[in-house]
């Protein structure tokens, strides 16, 4: 028997049936290389922000500066700030992508 095409594109709009799998394309380690080259990259970068900025805040605040002491607090706040979400960057995507795989 055979099932109208309208019932067939709403089941499939319900479960178009795709599911993520690792190896199905090459190149998926040298990907994965690239992206933790970046991310240790950026951290290295933040580490550096972090010193900056201290440094900034230090003089600013030893010498009455008051505008350069509060940009030295700032930027140590948003140096924090993405060394957290660079270090958490895989624990947020597993918690997302695990939120998304319950939806149905």
């Amino acid at each position: 028997m055979s099932v109208p095409l309208a019932d067939r594109l709403i089941q499939l709009a319900y479960d178009p049936g795709i599911t993520p799998s690792g190896g199905g394309l090459p190149g998926l380690s040298v990907l994965k290389n690239v992206v933790n080259s970046i991310n240790l990259f950026a951290i290295v970068a933040v580490v550096g922000a972090l010193a900056v900025s201290l440094g900034v805040w230090t003089w600013g605040h030893h010498t009455g500066g008051h505008q350069a002491e509060a940009n030295g607090k700032k930027g140590a706040v948003v140096a924090a700030g993405a060394a957290l979400g660079l270090g958490a960057a895989n624990g947020i995507i597993a918690f997302f992508s695990g939120l998304g795989s319950q939806v149905h």
